[in-house]
């Protein structure tokens, strides 16, 4: 206990030194007013020009006769063989040539985060940060710098779903015009390991099993959990993936963190550590385990489906660029080390400062090409931005650039359009697998003489060169062990738990009991309430009595009380672009009130969805092809009652959709914690669904209320997305 009193005394401690950042001008809090929504098809705005632009060089247009990649026109739909029904002939190149393409399309996916999906952007700086950083995308305000994005997975291959229970990558390439910058991050702020060393250890627990490859993009096994349960570093992370945080209800609405702390360097060498953020303007918000196990299985591209329809219809999603700024002397301030992956700073203790806004407008034309071929690097700096000795970022370093290699089979990766720096490239580099240039200097070397000692080098003060940290050391004797500041592994668990409501911290522990129950080896399930305990004793118990085990005595050793905020995994959205609503209704039922309601909701950009038992004009799809995963909300119409009879009564069966499906949608509705409502009468779907009228996110509309009345009460209720007091807490 006397830990705890220690942490809480540093916490206020901090929060009356830090309350107030001193780098941010108070002007920069919050978005200018004026800061526009960036279009693409927007002809003013020069930063989306340009990527049109200069992707518009690669892509081919094949309005034209088919032709071999030696340019010669062909044609290939029949082997050339000796007689009509003769052997192929060896001398086809036509065929040699396409299956030879074919053969080798794949490029080897990733060890992780196979599973993504990305789309191209513009930051735009909110002001001159010269006085923290020499970044060149972050000096001058409104300065705009293309962007790419890529979510994911971690755990799956391409072919596994995207809702499953995970942790998200959320990696960002900046193309600034002193080079590509790379903030290789995840939706989860902190990670499991302290020290790059383990992380084969870690991916080789958490993949399938090499005997069975079973189960797929999952961690309810014995391995992962054995691992988890033998290195403690991992709880921290583990706690945030168990949470809301590891069912995304989308892209959209999760943050992105840059894991690490970083340094600020400014043009005269003073640094800062920086903690780097992007908080997303739709809000945060997740899924019920249920729910997404649902999605997993009806519509595995739930994800990436929604990241690109969002786009494709201009409903641009947004982030505000954050960082927590500290001094170098902070490292060890906060009663943790600010080197140790697994920690946060805590927001109430250093809040973060708004750097600018990244927008996301233009979908890949091409995935292969754009999406699976670019190549993010934790190595990718530009000047003004330096490492720390994070051991896990230094490791990082070498790994990110060493996967490249073997993804693309040559040194060159670079030089793919996804890839390519938005300025000139000069290096003394040659040769090589798929070497694209065609470099003139015939002294590829430095210093030389023959060519005027060009390309010269790019020093701090010459050539706006990149530079380190002029006051960073790597001094001491050489060990090979853990930094002992990083010792105290379940202390940020604990505040992590603390600061959740108490039905998230439920959705938390019945997470860990579906993945501990699914455990075969009672060594490993006797490990993990070990762990939990030192965390929790109200955790372990709980688990305990899932796994029919006896829980260890209450270890009191990191047990506090602290909280800090911003730590749930939901809450109020922002934004309600791009949210679905169902219409569920009948063929015969009249369609005026659906129409109305579409055309109201879509001034407030949500889509109303109409279904009915078969397609006709003004239904988009059917009960066969709908489920409640597809909805944000679920509106019945009180005119079509019969579909929602009790699931045993003979007025719910028909012959185009399984018996009792309109009544499933709208329970499965409620259950998850989704707003759903009536507009008629209700007695009917209500009492059969169990569903109790007025109940909060549960609406009955009158046939004659006003259209603006229905929406403001839907928005309201879309705003609160979950209504997460339907769930009794233990």
């Amino acid at each position: 206990m006397a830990r705890s009193k220690t942490l809480a005394a540093f916490a206020a401690f901090c929060y009356l030194a830090h309350a107030g950042c001193p780098y941010m001008d108070d002007s920069t809090v919050d978005p200018p007013a004026n800061h526009p929504m960036v279009r693409r098809d927007n002809a003013e705005n020069p930063s989306l020009r340009s990527t049109d632009d200069f992707m518009a060089q690669y892509e081919v247009n094949d309005t034209a006769y088919l032709t071999s990649n030696a340019g010669v026109p062909i044609e290939d739909q029949e082997s050339l063989s000796a007689g009509e029904r003769g052997p192929t002939l060896l001398e086809d190149f036509i065929f040699r040539e396409k299956i030879m393409h074919f053969d080798h399309e794949r490029v080897p996916e990733r060890a992780v985060h196979a599973r993504g999906a990305g789309a191209h952007g513009t930051f735009t700086s909110y002001a001159d940060w010269s006085n923290i950083t020499a970044a060149s995308f972050l000096s001058m305000p409104e300065k705009q710098t293309d962007v790419f994005i890529r979510f994911s997975t971690v755990a799956g291959s391409r072919g596994s779903a995207d809702t499953v229970r995970d942790v998200h990558g959320f990696a960002v390439r900046f193309f600034s015009d002193e080079g590509n910058f790379d903030i290789v991050g995840n939706n989860i702020p902190v990670f499991f390991i302290q020290d790059a060393i383990k992380f084969p250890d870690l991916i080789h627990a958490v993949k399938p099993s090499p005997n069975s490859e079973i189960p797929q993009a999952a961690t309810a096994h014995d391995s992962a959990w054995d691992f988890f349960s033998q290195q403690p570093s991992s709880l921290h992370t583990l706690f945030w993936a168990m949470s809301g945080h590891g069912t995304i209800r989308s892209y959209r609405h999760t943050d992105g963190f840059g894991v690490h702390t970083f340094r600020l360097l400014t043009d005269d060498g003073k640094t800062k550590l920086v903690k780097f953020r992007f908080r997303s303007l739709q809000g945060k918000a997740s899924l019920l385990w249920e729910e997404a196990q649902f999605t997993a299985g009806l519509d595995a591209d739930f994800h990436r489906r929604d990241l690109f329809e969002s786009i494709q219809k201009g409903l641009y999603p947004e982030w505000e660029f954050e960082a927590q700024i500290m001094e170098e002397g902070d490292q060890l301030r906060f009663g943790f080390d600010l080197l140790d992956p697994t920690k946060i700073v805590p927001e109430d203790i250093v809040p973060y400062t708004p750097l600018g806004k990244l927008t996301l407008n233009r979908n890949p034309r091409n995935y292969f090409a754009e999406t699976e071929q670019i190549m993010f690097q934790v190595g990718h700096v530009v000047r003004g931005i330096d490492f720390t000795e994070d051991p896990l970022l230094q490791g990082r370093l070498f790994s990110y650039l060493d996967t490249q290699l073997n993804r693309h089979g040559g040194p060159n990766f670079e030089q793919l359009p996804i890839n390519q720096p938005r300025v000139p490239v000069h290096n003394n580099q040659r040769d090589g697998a798929a070497q694209m240039y065609i470099p003139l200097n015939t002294a590829p070397y430095s210093p030389n003489t023959l060519n005027d000692g060009y390309p010269k080098q790019a020093t701090k003060n010459q050539g706006r060169g990149f530079f380190t940290g002029p006051d960073r050391s790597a001094g001491g004797r050489l060990v090979r062990a853990v930094s002992s500041t990083f010792a105290d592994v379940w202390s940020q668990p604990r505040l992590f738990f603390n600061s959740l409501a108490p039905v998230e911290q439920q959705f938390l522990i019945q997470a860990m009991c579906f993945e501990s129950s699914q455990l075969r080896s009672d060594v490993v399930k006797k490990n993990v309430l070990i762990q939990l305990n030192r965390v929790s004793h109200d955790v372990a118990v709980r688990v305990a009595e899932t796994l029919g085990m006896t829980v260890p005595e209450a270890d009191d050793t990191y047990y506090h009380d602290n909280t800090t905020i911003n730590i749930s995994p939901g809450g109020p959205l922002l934004k309600l672009d791009g949210l679905k609503v169902g219409y569920l209704t009948s063929n015969s039922a009249s369609s005026d009130t659906a129409q109305a309601l579409k055309t109201a909701l879509g001034d407030v950009n949500v889509d109303l969805v109409v279904v009915a038992p078969t397609l006709a004009a003004g239904i988009d799809q059917t009960y066969s092809a709908t489920s409640a995963i597809q909805f944000d909300a679920v509106i019945v119409d009180g005119n079509a009652e019969k579909l929602f009879a009790s699931s045993t009564s003979n007025s719910t069966r028909s012959a185009f959709y399984p018996a009792g499906r309109p009544l499933q949608i709208l329970r499965n509705g409620y259950d998850w914690g989704k707003p759903v409502g009536v507009i008629g009468s209700s007695t009917t779907a209500f009492g059969a669904a169990g569903i109790q009228a007025g109940a909060p996110g549960v609406y009955g509309f009158a046939v004659a209320s006003d259209m603006s009345t229905i929406v403001d009460q839907l928005a309201e209720g879309l705003h609160t997305f979950k209504f997460l007091d339907r769930y009794v807490v233990e």
